[in-house]
């Protein structure tokens, strides 16, 4: 059984995600601050956190950030704000999935689905190896990049978005392949998440940046 956090200051809004998360089978945890979804999670284990921007205390990503200091349990955060600036600020302290509100339970359910799968352990890792491209070196068993013998931070998103360019170089990849293969959605709408975790990951890059070309009406290349 899967166990979820939920933290809302709104009760219905609480209420409701429990209701549909129960249904799918799942043990809830509900908070209402940001404060409170911290110590939760230093007290237990969740498979995802569902999380409000705007609570009480200690705001969702603040939350976020901290949580990220000790866990990274996939956040899936919720707000009514949809600009441009709150989503790449989201994503830039560690969260996983943007839903803005009003949202579809139904959807926020598969979106969870999605994370638990992901996070379900897999086959045991392969042998230690690393990805080069250029200056750029990715060593996955260890999960650091380096540009230049320079060591970059990069969230867990950015990293595995990363990787999968890089293993894919030189074919041009659609939104919805690169969505599906980090993301995890199927049948879920292609919205901007990709372009957002895409101009985060080209400032860390720093001159190769570039290396991750646009195509214009299909998605993203990286070239080294």
């Amino acid at each position: 059984m899967a166990n979820i956090l939920i933290a809302d200051d709104e009760p219905n809004i609480a209420a409701l995600i429990r209701r549909y998360a129960e249904r799918e089978g799942y043990a809830v945890t509900a908070v209402s601050d940001g404060r409170q979804a911290i110590e939760a999670c230093r007290e237990q284990e969740f498979d995802v956190i569902v999380m409000d921007v705007m609570m009480p205390d200690t705001d969702g990503f603040t939350a976020c950030k901290k949580i990220r200091e000790f866990s990274q349990t996939p956040v899936i955060m919720l707000s009514a704000r949809g600009t441009e600036y709150d989503k790449l600020y989201g994503f830039d302290v560690g969260v996983d999935d943007y839903v803005t509100k009003p949202f579809s339970p139904m959807e926020l359910m598969a979106r969870i689905k999605v994370a638990i799968r992901r996070g379900t352990p897999q086959d045991p890792p392969q042998k230690a190896q690393n990805l080069t491209a250029g200056g750029i070196v990715i060593d996955l068993p260890g999960m650091r990049v380096t540009v230049d013998g320079a060591q970059i931070e990069l969230t867990a998103k950015e990293f595995a978005l990363l990787q999968y360019l890089v293993e894919n170089r030189n074919i041009v990849l659609s939104r919805e392949q690169i969505l599906h293969a980090v993301w995890g959605y199927d049948d879920l709408t292609a919205d901007r998440t990709v372009d957002w975790q895409i101009k985060l990951l080209r400032s860390k890059l720093g001159e190769y940046r570039d290396c991750i070309r646009t195509i214009r009406g299909v998605g993203y290349k990286f070239e080294a």
